[in-house]
């Protein structure tokens, strides 16, 4: 059936605030919880897609404390820290390692209103020794207890919302979709309107139909395409 309007507005509204110039990368971050919990900080501040490298032979799995994030924000993966670093700094990124080093930034003395790419590494190891090497500015966030870290999702929670704080104070974070390239901001809307259709798209090698103002599909579909929401 096709979606009801106010499901479409509300999908609209939602992609309407995404950054495509913030993002997150983990690094050999592999518990289902974590992944999940990130997720769902991510789609919270309106991060458009996060990235991953793995440990080799593990397979993705979520849990119930994505809430279904992972939907509506993809998490991409990379077969090393190099190439994902060089993925991201050929996008303009910087990248803000977690990495309590000499040259150590407090995460609240940073600017974040550019590009920004929060960089963080499994609990037990943090970041790998190749990843601290390639990242612009090692940040950390200040602890009054016992510990020395937080959990990952937690602290990347944190930074998320930093940046967020920023953005909206400087009057830089989006509202009307200027935060998504103007050239994939109508597929990207169909694909959250209309998946399946869009997966069956794409392995057509077809374009996606247009939507009306409603998001009714303007183009008459094979009738055994199902218009699944």
């Amino acid at each position: 059936m096709p979606i009801l309007p106010r499901r479409f507005e509300r999908l609209r509204a939602v992609l309407n605030q995404r950054m495509a110039n913030l993002t997150v990368l983990v690094e050999h971050v592999d518990k289902p919880h974590n992944l999940s919990a990130i997720l769902r900080s991510c789609d919270a501040v309106g991060v458009l897609e996060a990235h991953a490298v793995s440990l080799s032979g593990r397979s993705r799995t979520y849990n119930s404390t994505a809430q279904g994030s992972q939907r509506w924000v993809p998490l991409h993966d990379h077969p090393n820290i190099e190439a994902a670093v060089k993925k991201l700094k050929d996008r303009g990124f910087h990248l803000y390692g977690t990495n309590l080093s000499v040259d150590a930034v407090d995460y609240r003395d940073c600017d974040f209103t550019g590009p920004s790419a929060f960089v963080l590494g499994a609990e037990k190891w943090g970041l790998s020794e190749n990843a601290t090497q390639l990242m612009d500015t090692d940040v950390f966030i200040p602890m009054r207890g016992m510990v020395q870290s937080l959990n990952v999702s937690v602290a990347t929670a944190t930074l998320l919302f930093e940046a967020l704080r920023q953005r909206e104070a400087a009057g830089l974070a989006p509202s009307d979709g200027e935060g998504i390239p103007a050239e994939n901001y109508d597929n990207l809307l169909f694909e959250w309107a209309y998946p399946d259709v869009a997966l069956w798209c794409r392995e057509q090698e077809r374009a996606y139909p247009t939507l009306n103002s409603e998001g009714e599909i303007q183009e008459e579909l094979p009738r055994n395409r199902k218009l699944r929401c």
